[in-house]
């Protein structure tokens, strides 16, 4: 095997035991870590995610704003992906993302309106897992979404046919192209299809990798008007 195969930049296969010994190998939670006291943390936690955002954004981690969404159809098979956080409400622990209502995600949540939001970053050891119900948002929002993304996205969703089977690039391009005329000729244009969804959190975990003496998680869960927060076991 070459070294291009042993790297996955070759096209001959890559040995899975090779493979596995190497993921193994390559370091996790390397540091250096930031620290973490559950016990000084808000009663809520809302503000907590607002400290471990505003840590990532001024140490320069990666697309800190990126954001595992998972969702379940009525058959409850689980469904991920990765999107944007488009919205923060700290103050309530409520959280929006934006998708095409006929897409998979948005199917999803026409019939099981529940999901689960989670953040993880390496450069600090943590991740924060959210879950609860989903709402969406109203017009105005929706609208102001929309229009405050590049034009390039806007047509990009003007071209619609979400996860729909695709012939080859030239079909997408063909489609981009009518696309972006009409967001020039429009460009007050929203979707309808267009959906701004709102997770307000029932249930908030936070973990933070602190291999001497063990990683840490704080949970948190809604009691009425109010949040219930306990150290787990790790």
């Amino acid at each position: 095997m070459g070294d291009g195969d042993r790297t996955g930049g070759g096209t001959g296969p890559v040995d899975d035991a090779e493979l596995l010994a190497r993921l193994r190998a390559a370091p996790v939670l390397a540091g250096p870590l930031p620290e973490f006291d559950p016990g000084q943390a808000p009663g809520t936690p809302g503000p907590l995610f607002a400290q471990w955002l505003d840590r990532a954004l001024a140490d320069g981690v990666p697309e800190p704003g990126v954001v595992t969404l998972s969702t379940a159809g009525a058959d409850g098979t689980p469904s991920a992906r990765v999107l944007m956080l488009r919205g923060i409400d700290t103050s309530d622990c409520a959280f929006d993302f934006a998708s095409d209502s006929r897409s998979p995600k948005g199917l999803d949540l026409a019939v099981n309106p529940v999901a689960a939001l989670t953040w993880y970053w390496p450069a600090h050891g943590r991740q924060i897992r959210l879950a609860g119900p989903v709402s969406v948002r109203g017009p105005e929002d929706t609208r102001r979404d929309f229009l405050g993304r590049s034009e390039t996205a806007r047509a990009a969703a003007l071209v619609g046919r979400v996860s729909a089977p695709l012939r080859d690039a030239g079909e997408y391009e063909r489609a981009m192209r009518v696309a972006r005329e009409q967001v020039a000729a429009e460009p007050e244009r929203v979707p309808a299809t267009h959906a701004l969804y709102r997770l307000r959190a029932r249930e908030a975990e936070f973990w933070q990798g602190n291999p001497v003496p063990f990683h840490l998680r704080l949970r948190y869960e809604r009691d009425g008007d109010g949040w219930t927060r306990n150290l787990l076991w790790p």
